[in-house]
């Protein structure tokens, strides 16, 4: 199974509203990861993007970046606290990009993790729309034992 697979498997099995909302795991390098969503499933009643559904995939998208960078099965992620900003309407399918943080900073978030089974990071995202950012967002997450 894919790295890309088995995290859109851990996604739909253990947060349900992925489901829902027709989570899907586009891409995942050494730079980012992107999240999709179809349009459809995730309107408000002025036939934009639900505010909601963008904050989730964004959490999701820094959720899934670091379940697939710590690799432990025994490992729990939360978010702590998030900012974000809806700067445009998204008329299309959601699309969420977490960027992957700087090398230095996070070998020391998982340095931590595996000293203490504890640690946390804060992590940037955003919602493109027809090649604008339509949201971005910023999340401090804390992974634990």
């Amino acid at each position: 199974m894919s790295r890309i697979s088995q995290i859109e498997n851990v996604l739909h099995t253990k947060i349900p509203l992925t489901r829902a909302m027709g989570v899907r795991v586009e891409d995942y390098d050494d730079e980012r990861l992107t999240l999709s969503a179809p349009w459809a499933a995730n309107i408000n009643h002025i036939g934009t993007a639900f505010g909601g559904s963008l904050n989730a995939l964004l959490v999701l998208a820094g959720y899934a970046l670091l379940w697939l960078e710590l690799q432990d099965t025994a490992c729990h992620i939360v978010i702590k606290e998030s900012k974000i900003s809806y700067d445009l309407p998204v008329g299309g399918d959601l699309r969420a990009i977490c960027k992957r943080p700087e090398l230095s900073e996070l070998e020391t978030f998982k340095e931590r993790f595996q000293t203490n089974g504890r640690a946390r990071i804060t992590l940037s995202a955003t919602i493109e729309d027809r090649g604008n950012i339509a949201a971005p967002f910023e999340g401090t997450f804390v992974a634990m034992r």
